[in-house]
């Protein structure tokens, strides 16, 4: 039986309002993804995310595949129990990080060798030997258990040459149709007996021709979402807004659109702005970790001289447990001695923010004022 769904239930312009329905619950979208790389959010508890307002988290087959392994993660039950995470998780398949092994030289295959019948890579742990096919990355997350399941897929580095772009592409369409071959082997159900969306992802780089024939060719498949591999990985804000709008208008109105690794605030108003649907990154909990935290006027990095005796909250009108009850100095003073609480806060107030700026995002679309939204939110933002 497939319990997975989605459902527009509006547009304001390009941006629009959805309900995604999965076995372990509902997403409203447009939604943020906060990143669990081994199925845990840096430094926050599973109750403390849910509690902010996450509404689903993104782990990563390659890094769960290296350590525990997905044999661990199945005998458990699952990645729900694994991780007491009750509502839908999504794993991507690993290729992104598998590629960004040999990422230094696009022409390096010390680390990664692609063929047509997958990629052997070495651990970046003991530098082991290892191979990621269509077929067996589909196992593995079916093995992991998540409620959506991502294609293999070669993320070709943003400056390389047309012709390289065009056989990763194409590779990409044909690991697609294997990984969905594979994935209706098992009628589209995870170890669990659960159905899974899988998704496919449009590549391309930045070359007009190659993205959209590639969002033609993955929105002719029979997936249940569509993805957008291969942005914000070096190129222009241009250029990634340009590759956005020209695709825009090839994909299907009735699936959800993820853009993959995308999460800056300014960004994921553009990305709704160009009718995506679904986006996760890590510069939330990173930036957290290095001390820089965001607020409605822009960014705050606490490690500056200037905020050692600031008793102000982070933000004064934030409502997280950071700002309710510590100061800049205290957060300041914990970020210098390396105190774990310290790195806490700063997560916990950046996941909050985007949780927070994600409903306002959602609310403004219900009332046909996103586009006003926007502009006021970024005039004070990046001033």
């Amino acid at each position: 039986m497939k319990n997975f769904s989605f459902k527009l239930v509006k547009n304001d312009h390009e941006a629009r309002l959805g309900l995604i329905s999965t076995p372990h619950g509902k997403i409203e979208t447009p939604v943020f993804m906060p990143v669990g790389t081994l199925g845990s959010v840096k430094t926050a508890s599973p109750d403390e995310v849910a509690e902010l307002g996450a509404q689903i988290i993104l782990a990563n087959n390659y890094h769960l595949y290296l350590r525990p392994g997905v044999d661990i993660i199945a005998k458990a039950g699952g990645i729900h129990r694994f991780i007491s995470w009750e509502r839908p998780i999504l794993t991507d398949s690993g290729g992104f990080q598998v590629f960004s092994l040999g990422r230094g030289n696009k022409n390096d295959r010390s680390l990664v060798k692609i063929n047509e019948k997958g990629v052997e890579f070495r651990s970046h742990l003991d530098g082991s030997t290892h191979r990621f096919t269509p077929e067996n990355v589909i196992r593995m997350q079916e093995k992991i258990g998540a409620d959506i399941i991502m294609c293999l897929d070669e993320c070709a580095p943003h400056d390389s040459d047309y012709n390289y772009a065009r056989d990763a592409m194409e590779r990409t369409h044909n690991w697609a149709i294997k990984c969905l071959t594979e994935h209706k082997k098992n009628e589209r159900k995870s170890d669990q007996g659960l159905y899974q969306a899988i998704f496919g992802i449009i590549q391309g780089v930045i070359y007009d021709d190659l993205r959209i024939q590639s969002a033609r060719f993955i929105s002719e498949q029979d997936f249940d979402g569509i993805a957008i591999g291969g942005l914000s990985v070096g190129e222009s804000k241009d250029e990634m807004h340009h590759i956005l709008e020209s695709i825009e208008p090839l994909l299907p109105k009735d699936k959800p659109r993820y853009l993959m690794g995308v999460g800056s605030p300014e960004d994921l108003l553009a990305g709704v702005e160009r009718g995506i649907d679904m986006f996760d990154c890590v510069l939330a909990t990173r930036i957290a970790r290095n001390g820089t935290v965001w607020t409605r006027k822009g960014k705050l990095n606490l490690n500056n001289a200037a905020f050692s005796a600031d008793f102000q909250p982070i933000e004064k009108k934030c409502c997280c447990y950071a700002c309710q009850n510590f100061s800049r100095a205290y957060v300041a003073h914990l970020l210098r001695g390396r105190e774990i609480l310290g790195i806490r806060l700063t997560t916990l107030h950046n996941l909050h923010f985007i949780m927070r700026l994600m409903d306002e995002i959602r609310e403004s679309i219900r009332e046909d004022r996103f586009t006003d939204y926007k502009k006021d939110f970024l005039h004070d933002f990046l001033k």
